[in-house]
């Protein structure tokens, strides 16, 4: 049900989720581990973001000092252009500060930002920010923000879900590195999968339940038996549907599975094991596995795998040559992936590294 929510979301743009805090120190803490220079000297961006509540820049005041950052820069969407808000008042933060007006306050996105020369040593207070109104209502794509995007070396955020294939884009992944969260279906798009397959962008470490939920407005309903209100009253709906999607380097990535003989397989894998041999596509040269776990570690050809491979895919290991409905760098080839005539779930194409020549 949460995950029909969050679909239902992204198509009638209510997408005004937050991330938790501690879902975003458990992503981060992967890269840091595999090498804590990777912000170092950096300046952050966190577009698409309400710095007043939003878990994300809380994250990095917090970790400031510790992964070495040069900026970090906050962007938040006018009140007046979203649908939801989390609090119809205007947070101390704001109203507090001699820059406060109220003629421009739901009009008007805001800007925080935090320096090395600013931050307080050992200070982990929103308090270090400085801020001010920007010009536009801080929409991603006004040339304001655009021009944020310019200055940053790396973009970190929870986008809407609505905008995500315009906001990739945005990016530009050839030129910025970048951490955010999507939808797993983000996976099959026209502007992501090539991407994938070309080795310049991959998944995060976190998919499914690793992301343990979103924190939601109070104006908005809270579907299926894991949606909840913590113990600070913030209202959460959980999801197995999003994943991070990213272009740094992390441990995880270069990890090899470890995979059965297709002998062992056939005897022993609970979705193969009433099988005498691998299914094979109608019309494709390549062999139908249902699971991940199930990818035979002696198979020369052409394997049909789960999309959710991708959480486990390692470059090193395997060739991703497509997928059942993009393959062959043919785009408008059609779906491969019929067995005895029936067409089966949307297949990613790889091989064994040891098979390619």
């Amino acid at each position: 049900m949460a995950n029909r929510n969050l679909n239902e979301a992204a198509k009638n743009k209510n997408d005004e989720f937050y991330t938790q805090f501690d879902d975003i120190q458990k992503e981060l803490n992967c890269y840091y581990t595999y090498n804590k220079d990777f912000l170092r000297g950096k300046t952050v961006l966190l577009p698409c973001d309400d710095p007043e509540w939003s878990k994300f820049t809380e994250f990095f005041i917090e970790n400031f000092e510790r992964y070495g950052l040069k900026k970090l820069i906050s962007t938040s969407y006018a009140k007046n252009s979203k649908k939801f808000v989390f609090n119809p008042l205007i947070s101390l933060f704001e109203s507090e500060s001699p820059k406060f007006n109220p003629t421009i306050s739901d009009l008007r996105g805001k800007i925080f930002t935090l320096t090395q020369e600013d931050y307080i040593h050992g200070e982990h207070s929103p308090n270090n920010l400085q801020w001010d109104y920007l010009q536009g209502d801080g929409d991603f794509r006004s040339d304001e923000v655009k021009k944020l995007r310019e200055e940053a070396d790396v973009i970190i955020t929870n986008p809407p879900f609505s905008l995500f294939r315009e906001f990739l884009k945005w990016i530009n992944p050839d030129e910025k590195n970048f951490l955010i969260i999507g939808n797993i279906n983000c996976l099959t798009y026209k502007e992501v999968f090539p991407l994938i397959k070309d080795n310049k962008i991959w998944l995060g470490n976190g998919m499914g339940r690793w992301i343990s939920g979103f924190i939601v407005p109070d104006g908005y309903e809270l579907y299926g038996t894991e949606a909840r209100v913590d113990k600070n009253g913030k209202r959460i709906i959980a999801t197995n549907q999003c994943l991070w999607l990213t272009n740094l380097e992390h441990a995880k990535r270069h990890q090899p599975l470890k995979l059965m003989t297709l002998a062992r397989n056939l005897r022993y894998h609970p979705k193969m094991k009433h099988l005498t041999e691998y299914q094979k596509y109608d019309n494709y040269d390549a062999i139908e596995v249902p699971a991940t776990d199930a990818i035979p570690d002696d198979y020369p050809g052409v394997m049909g795998v789960p999309i959710t491979f991708l959480d486990k895919y390692c470059p090193e290991q395997f060739e991703i040559l497509g997928d059942s409905r993009y393959h062959d760098g043919n785009p408008t080839a059609n779906d491969i992936n019929y067995i005895d005539g029936k067409l089966t779930y949307r297949r990613i194409l790889i091989r064994h590294k040891f098979s390619k020549g």
